[in-house]
């Protein structure tokens, strides 16, 4: 019973302190990238840039928000934003942006596959439609990394899941 109380109690310990950093304020420009990272924790993914560095912080595989803080060379945050959305998706130029400037843009993806008839690989993201539906973009590299194509659907693991 004691062993049953203790992991409830580590459980709810758990639970609200993911809460409490969930309500966070966001970090505002000008702040330095300590004081960012001793706010929001380990980034899942820095970038070094030649503007500056950018920090990836990822919600998982099963995440639909990815936020990028993006740094001067001073180390002061010049911009933090959630950036799997629209206008983030709209950043993506066909037969322009490569798999770097995606991998910038909108951080890792949630898988990655690839299509051997059509010969291209496939980097997907889940993310919130319109902020309301459970959807997946789709972008879709030839073999020198450029991007060919974007699709974007509803995300099939969310909708096995209503039935």
């Amino acid at each position: 019973m004691k062993t049953i109380h203790k992991l409830t109690t580590l459980a709810l310990t758990i639970m609200l302190s993911a809460c409490a950093s969930w309500r966070t304020p966001p970090p505002q420009p000008g702040e330095t990238r300590a004081a960012v990272e001793a706010r929001l924790g380990r980034p899942t993914n820095v970038y070094q840039l030649a503007t500056g560095p950018e920090l990836e912080y990822a919600n998982g595989p099963w995440g639909q928000t990815t936020f990028m803080a993006r740094f001067g060379l001073d180390e002061r945050l010049l911009s933090y934003e959630q950036v799997l959305d629209a206008p983030a998706f709209g950043r993506i130029k066909i037969g322009v942006s490569n798999q770097e400037d995606v991998l910038h843009l909108l951080g890792k993806p949630t898988e990655k596959s690839y299509l051997a008839l059509s010969k291209l690989h496939v980097w997907s993201y889940r993310y919130k439609e319109s902020g309301a539906w459970d959807s997946m973009m789709h972008v879709h590299f030839d073999d020198a990394g450029i991007v060919r194509m974007m699709l974007n659907g509803p995300d099939p693991d969310k909708e096995l899941k209503r039935f």
